[in-house]
């Protein structure tokens, strides 16, 4: 297959979070027939990493990496002159296909690099974290996100909080008598909306998105729970945003941190544009692969949305920039 129609056979087979074993078996058999060495890293049940090199060669001192797995709905591909669309276009399936072009350009140049292609990172980054513990001796991880092929000078770090107000049910015609976990939450949203956030004079603000809310019984019941989830885009340690976090919201509701990736400043190549990725990666979760590097076709900006979409050319220069940057590594 060629690099569109690779592009597409991958955006058709439906891989929404966790259901990334048949993108994982179709790739498996695919890197084969191309005369990789390809396996699968077991991650929990049915979903598997892939990974893959060459034979008869020793292990990759570079590795072309990116995820299988995309968030819902599954869009079908579909393209025109100039671009191919589909749930995983840009994020990060014409990303898998660049790079399995790349590494077979570099073989015939006699660069050898690898393939190690995740589950998870939509979600948790677990299949990055298995992989984490199974290192291959690598120098370079050379990871795959819509950058518009622009080399990523740093990548936010994220923090998930979760506010959690309790109160007393009451019937609504005397609320006296209760007292109403939703209002506790609206007063603590409100102050962290208050709040000022870091900056950081080369990456830009911290942020923060309010992304689900839930709570109460009944319109005519005097809430007794109310709970709020958080994200947090970082853009350095958060030690000191978590302190101003719990003391905005005081008594008014438990303030959990479940997970965080650290901001994370990023290796560059003369010779290439650059960005700040403000999104989070996998890279965070994969420090036993080497020195990180952040690159891939697609915006951002439309991956995740109904009209998800990756220009051709991207796709065919990025080759081209994998191929560049692996040269380049190799070479130091």
């Amino acid at each position: 297959m060629d690099l569109f129609a690779l592009t597409r056979r991958l955006i058709d087979i439906e891989s929404v979070t966790p259901n990334e074993s048949a993108v994982g078996d179709f790739l498996c058999d695919e890197l084969r027939r191309r005369g990789f060495e390809a396996r699968k890293m077991l991650v929990e049940g049915a979903r598997a990493n892939v990974i893959a090199s060459w034979p008869g060669h020793a292990p990759p001192e570079i590795f072309f990496s990116t995820h299988m797995d995309t968030v819902p709905p599954f869009i079908a591909s579909s393209e025109d002159h100039g671009r191919i669309y589909g749930r995983g276009a840009c994020d990060a399936k014409g990303i898998i296909a660049a790079q399995i072009l790349a590494a077979e350009k570099l073989r015939a140049a006699g660069v050898f690099v690898g393939l190690l292609f995740l589950v998870g990172e939509e979600r948790d980054s677990i299949g990055a974290q298995v992989a984490n513990q199974q290192p291959m001796g690598a120098r370079y991880m050379i990871n795959g996100e819509p950058t518009e092929n622009r080399l990523a000078l740093a990548s936010k770090g994220s923090l998930h909080v979760v506010l959690t107000a309790r109160g007393k049910m009451a019937h609504s015609a005397y609320p006296e008598l209760g007292e109403s976990a939703i209002d506790k939450l609206v007063e603590a949203l409100h102050r962290l909306h208050a709040m000022k956030l870091p900056e950081n004079e080369d990456t830009g603000p911290c942020t923060k998105n309010v992304g689900m809310i839930e709570g109460g019984r009944a319109r005519n019941i005097i809430s007794d729970f109310a709970r709020a989830e958080l994200f947090y885009r970082l853009v350095g340690p958060s030690d000191a945003l978590r302190r101003e976090i719990v003391e905005a919201v005081g008594k008014l509701a438990e303030v959990e941190f479940t997970r965080e990736a650290p901001f994370m400043r990023l290796r560059t190549l003369d010779g290439l544009p650059t960005m700040v990725a403000a999104f989070t990666t996998d890279i965070p979760s994969l420090t036993n692969w080497g020195e990180p590097l952040l690159l891939g076709p697609g915006s951002i900006h439309v991956a995740h949305t109904e009209g998800e979409f990756v220009e051709k050319a991207q796709v065919v220069e990025a080759v081209e920039i994998y191929c560049s940057m692996a040269n380049k590594l190799a070479a130091s």
